[in-house]
């Protein structure tokens, strides 16, 4: 992740079970296909078929392609694969919003659309108390944002991605994420707990 909290590591996102693909191979417009992963992880495409997509991180899957392509159909192929939907994600609002849950990822969602999906932040929230709590190579951390700021654009909007959890706090509240809130020196910086 980076100081301002933008999560940097698209290219470790697995590919689940139902996103939507769209995929492309560089010169080759008959080639061009979106394929929904199915419940076995897999995908069918023109000229190679079946192919295991789910559980791969998209390089992975553009490097599978290419060389399956390679063998005996393309010179040099130049695969690339864009998520879409990404169905098989979700995110968790709780907290000071209208209506705490877990939502569906279908798209790039950043930090306020989250929000926006839970019917907004109610009259009790705290503007500078929302915490993005995310495993990063395994390990549990948070960031926190001031949605005054965010809202002006004099802080990012961060992406959401699958497993995130969004705590609005309430002002005035005393809990762990309070705690946590009044130690951080500085907003939207991702700190392990």
């Amino acid at each position: 992740t980076s100081a301002t909290g933008a999560y940097e590591g698209g290219t470790d996102y697995r590919i689940g079970t139902s996103d939507l693909l769209k995929i492309t191979v560089f010169g080759v417009e008959e080639l061009e296909r979106q394929a929904r992963v199915n419940s076995n992880g897999q995908i069918t495409l023109p000229l190679i078929g079946g192919i295991m997509a789910g559980g791969k991180t998209i390089p992975e899957l553009e490097q599978e392609l290419a060389a399956r392509y390679a063998d005996g159909y393309l010179q040099n192929p130049q695969v690339s694969v864009f998520v879409e939907e990404f169905t098989s994600q979700r995110v968790t609002v709780e907290g000071a919003v209208g209506k705490p849950g877990i939502y569906p990822l279908t798209g790039r969602t950043t930090l306020l659309q989250a929000i926006a999906m839970a019917q907004g932040m109610d009259e009790l929230a705290d503007q500078r108390g929302v915490v993005l709590f995310r495993q990063v190579n395994g390990e549990r951390q948070a960031a926190a944002f001031d949605m005054s700021m965010v809202r002006s654009g004099e802080m990012q909007d961060p992406l959401i991605y699958g497993d995130d959890i969004i705590v609005v706090e309430r002002s005035g509240s005393k809990t762990v994420v309070r705690e946590f809130l009044n130690r951080l020196t500085a907003f939207a910086m991702f700190l392990a707990l």
